[in-house]
């Protein structure tokens, strides 16, 4: 069985693509590393992110392992400008996936990418890939695997958050989360 750890990175100062890691995310990475350490991970890909790079690099160094970027993974743009309601639109996209806000991208737009970056990984040879990602992003992947994961669970996760999703071919057979 295939083993895919999504990830989403630890604190980090913003949202914007060059956000560091605050010193409490910086922590939780060595700790993330710790914890995944013992798990016999082949493959590492983040999003181009630094937040998201940063999380998985103290365990790639520790388990010698290069970072593959994949653009798919990058975070979700709900709409071009601020909106000051953001989080009611937000709420509403679990529910209806076409739904696109001006210059944002649709639920189902996300997922899709998001799918087709760990469907890659599942045809490579490497059995267990760690894939680290945004919040958004991981919650519509997750709703892809599960159509109950919504907007309440999207708000439960933390950062960062870890699940190990068990594959047998394309289908998700686990999906299972590990941080608490």
């Amino acid at each position: 069985m295939k083993r895919i750890y999504l990830i989403r990175h630890c604190k980090a100062h913003g949202q914007e693509p060059s956000a560091e890691l605050t010193a409490e995310g910086r922590k939780q990475a060595e700790l993330l590393a710790d914890v995944l350490l013992d798990r016999p991970i082949n493959c590492i890909v983040s999003s181009p992110y630094l937040r998201a790079i940063s999380t998985i690099q103290p365990l790639a160094e520790r388990l010698g392992l290069p970072i593959h970027q994949d653009d798919r993974l990058c975070e979700r743009i709900l709409a071009a400008h601020d909106l000051p309601d953001w989080m009611d639109h937000l709420k509403r996209s679990f529910d209806e996936l076409d739904m696109k806000l001006p210059g944002g991208e649709s639920s189902r737009e996300a997922m899709n990418r998001g799918i087709a970056a760990i469907e890659d990984q599942l045809q490579r040879p490497e059995e267990n890939a760690i894939v680290v990602t945004h919040g958004n992003l991981m919650s519509l992947i997750l709703k892809h695997y599960d159509d109950s994961f919504g907007f309440e669970a999207w708000s439960r996760l933390t950062n960062p958050d870890v699940y190990e999703l068990g594959f047998i071919g394309d289908k998700a057979i686990e999906v299972t989360r590990l941080w608490k």
